[in-house]
């Protein structure tokens, strides 16, 4: 626990510097292209529309689930499926592309991931807000449930902060990791809940219990409860247990090796 004590005081110290690199490269990312940050959502949403044909007109052809629209109960999920995507694999990059630069200058490496978050986290508030005004298009109102909103989110960050952590020591350990990892990614887009119903799919039961499982499902079908009011996050003590112990267990692991061997990183590039 002291390694997880130690690298969370360093992104708590850091909180400064963690904004400000995130903005700078956010602008830098998109400097040279005509539109500049036009397309921090114009990209997601031309991936919405062809998500939408593909599944929603096509897979499941214009019909509701659970009495709600496809297109609001997909955004909902696609839309942090974005955001994780984004923070996952640029997150296991992010030591590996800067611990050269980074080791010259007086800020721990360890904060390398949540710039990258952070950084992710502006284009994501920005689709988040075209979400809210898309809601109401479809008869979905705020209730009370929205706050909850507020619990997944801190999930949802806690997760990939933890994930990438762990992930970006051992991308530097192994370089082939990175690349097993986005075919990893591409099949949890599927199996993460962001555009099926996995209880409607007709799964046997057994596999659906498994599906539930996974951390991402965990915040994304939170999120589909708290705006479509469907329940609370404590109607579900059991999954709400499992996801805190897979985030705990990811940052203790990945703090471990993490400041194990962060002062060999330079040998290992």
């Amino acid at each position: 626990m002291n390694s997880v004590l130690m690298i969370i005081k360093e992104q708590i110290n850091n909180v400064g510097i963690i904004s400000r690199v995130s903005k700078y490269e956010e602008k830098a990312t998109y400097q040279s292209h005509y539109l500049g940050l036009i397309w921090q959502f114009l990209n997601p949403l031309i991936q919405i529309g062809i998500y939408y044909l593909v599944f929603g007109l096509g897979v499941q052809r214009g019909r509701s689930i659970g009495g709600v629209p496809f297109l609001p109960w997909m955004l909902i999920g696609v839309i942090a499926w974005f955001f994780v995507n984004a923070s996952i694999i640029g997150g296991s990059n992010s030591i590996y592309q800067k611990v050269s630069m980074v080791s010259k200058m007086k800020f721990p490496v360890s904060i390398l991931p949540s710039i990258n978050i952070t950084s992710n986290l502006i284009s994501y508030g920005w689709m988040m807000v075209i979400l809210l005004l898309a809601l109401p298009l479809f008869g979905i109102y705020p209730t009370i449930y929205w706050l909850q909103y507020f619990y997944y989110l801190i999930c949802m960050i806690a997760f990939l902060f933890a994930f990438s952590i762990l992930n970006a020591t051992i991308t530097i350990l192994i370089r082939d990791y990175h690349i097993m990892l986005q075919s990893i990614i591409r099949l949890l887009f599927y199996l993460s809940g962001a555009i099926w119903d996995i209880e409607s799919r007709g799964f046997p039961d057994w596999l659906v219990r498994l599906l539930q499982l996974n951390p991402i499902y965990y915040f994304i079908d939170g999120f589909r409860d708290s705006f479509l009011s469907r329940q609370w996050f404590w109607e579900k003590p059991t999954l709400t247990l499992i996801f805190w112990g897979i985030v705990l267990f990811l940052l203790i692991v990945g703090s471990h090796i993490h400041l194990k061997f962060r002062a060999r990183f330079i040998d290992f590039i």
